[in-house]
């Protein structure tokens, strides 16, 4: 066990209040996060813990004090964001490039938070097919947008493909109203919801009519050939093993891809295999093609989020050991005479 000591100056009670939270339970937070003890005497603090655990605790609880100082407050949301990045922070040269790694679009730019997401943004920087899997709220649609975004302001691709597999889940789109467009629209919401926020309705709906941004159903891009774009399929768990092949083989000339999903979440018809499976077990070695995969702790919404994600897992986890644990007889064997 290790120690280190610092103090935050200037300081204000009322900030150093706020810090702790009712009962210090912010504190208490950061203990069980990072596997430390924290105890403090007005702005002198002493950590224990874990040599390599203790310049990311003085990190955060540092920025959690001037996200205090700068707006009189911390959010449970503003807390989670700055815990969650410290539980990943990096080494001195690994948070250069942490640093340097960024997706500008006309809204701003946008940084990966932690180092799963850091690594997926260098997957699609860098790779042709990149496939970013894991629960929802890791940002895996959204940063695949922005990329794509980044990539069509940069002139590095002339038009962007957003596209997902129109799965029935439990409502026949037969029952909805309205002709194919407008039953297929509610599919593709996530996208357009990406697309507005970084470039603004205005700009996308001009984009969209010329054709340089394009929203469509997975059975659109049978028989396509895909150049010089920046190709998202969302929701690919809910491929057959077909549509996956039949997809990877749009990519053309000067063009990227990207594939998000979450294997816990399939709404193919029992006995189908998905298709988002196959690739994860045969594509793994293939050059170009690279795998992202985040887990419940890279959720970025809400803290109930993450804790919902966790439960699913453990639960999920539960209900497989129960089904691969051998079956014990109740009846004991007895001797014929």
């Amino acid at each position: 066990m290790a120690t280190q000591e610092f103090i935050i100056d200037p300081f204000e009670n009322q900030y150093l209040a706020i810090l702790g939270g009712h009962l210090d339970e912010n504190f208490r937070l950061l203990e069980k996060r990072f596997g430390v003890e924290i105890n403090n005497r007005a702005n002198f603090f002493k950590i224990v813990g874990e040599s390599e655990h203790l310049n990311s605790v003085e990190s955060v609880i540092k920025q959690l004090y001037q996200e205090i100082e700068s707006k009189q407050q911390l959010s449970d949301e503003q807390l989670h964001v700055i815990v969650q990045a410290g539980c990943h922070q990096l080494s001195e040269a690994t948070n250069q490039k942490y640093n340097d790694l960024v997706i500008t679009t006309k809204r701003g730019q946008i940084r990966p938070r932690g180092n799963n997401q850091r690594i997926y943004v260098e997957n699609m920087l860098s790779s042709d097919v990149t496939f970013g899997i894991g629960p929802a709220g890791t940002g895996k649609t959204y940063l695949a947008v922005a990329a794509a975004v980044d990539a069509l302001e940069r002139q590095e691709v002339r038009r962007i493909l957003l596209t997902r597999p129109a799965v029935e889940a439990g409502e026949k789109l037969g029952f909805l109203p309205g002709d194919l467009n407008q039953k297929v629209d509610p599919y593709l919401r996530p996208l357009y919801d990406a697309l507005y926020e970084m470039l603004g309705f205005e700009r996308v709906a001009k984009l969209i009519e010329r054709s340089v941004i394009e929203i469509a159903p997975l059975a659109y891009m049978r028989g396509r050939t895909l150049n010089e774009a920046f190709i998202i399929m969302d929701e690919s768990q809910n491929t057959t093993v077909e549509q996956m092949k039949m997809f990877l083989t749009r990519i053309g000339f000067n063009s990227r891809a990207v594939i998000t999903g979450d294997i816990t979440q399939v709404d193919l018809p029992k006995g189908k295999l998905s298709g988002l499976r196959q690739a994860i077990n045969i594509l793994d070695n293939v050059k170009g093609v690279k795998f992202s995969f985040f887990q419940s702790g890279d959720v970025v919404r809400h803290p109930v989020v993450q804790r919902i994600v966790q439960a699913y897992e453990l639960a999920d986890k539960k209900q497989q050991d129960k089904i691969q644990a051998p079956k014990v007889s109740d009846s004991q064997p007895t001797d014929n005479l």
